[in-house]
């Protein structure tokens, strides 16, 4: 081998070492358009204490409308919803009398070695420029971890150690 190549190898493994690891529970894209129906995944990385995730609730921020998870083979899927008093029209003119505030996978086994992604559809609001944050709440056959750290005023979400899953709401990108 090359001492060239040897030190370009060093090099990438250096970098590569340096880069955060995504060891938290993230949303895939991190990023959306203001006021516009969106596909997220919930990505979970890992189980807890090198034990299988049983268990994946996702807390949906105010604001955020006409939520559609995404069923997953093998894993249970339910939701948490409450009445809105008074009700809202929805885009197509309907009225909506509840909201999904909460989904729930569960009955599945996501081992530690492996990771998934669970889906939710969603109708975000108009607040470009804003971030949204999405708690979630995995539970393992042994022990509980609970992403659910909103930044402070003056603190980013690199500075928790269980930061909530966001996303950044960008200007509107226009029709429907």
């Amino acid at each position: 081998m090359s001492r060239r190549f040897v030190g370009a190898a060093a090099a990438c493994m250096a970098a590569a070492l340096a880069q955060p690891a995504s060891a938290h529970v993230t949303l895939d894209p991190p990023q959306a358009a203001a006021d516009s129906y969106f596909k997220v995944n919930v990505r979970v990385p890992h189980g807890c204490d090198g034990t299988a995730t049983l268990r994946v609730r996702v807390r949906i921020p105010e604001g955020v409308t006409g939520i559609k998870p995404q069923p997953k083979p093998g894993w249970e899927l339910s939701t948490v919803k409450a009445k809105l008093n008074p009700p809202v029209k929805d885009g197509h003119g309907r009225e909506v009398t509840e909201i999904v505030t909460e989904v729930v996978w569960s009955g599945g086994k996501l081992l530690d070695e492996h990771f998934d992604e669970f889906g939710i559809q969603m109708k975000l609001p108009d607040k470009p420029n804003t971030v949204l944050y999405f708690p979630a709440v995995q539970e393992c056959e042994k022990g509980v971890h609970r992403w659910i750290e909103i930044p402070e005023p003056g603190k980013s979400w690199g500075d928790y150690k269980s930061p909530a899953p966001m996303l950044k709401l960008g200007p509107k990108a226009g029709g429907h």
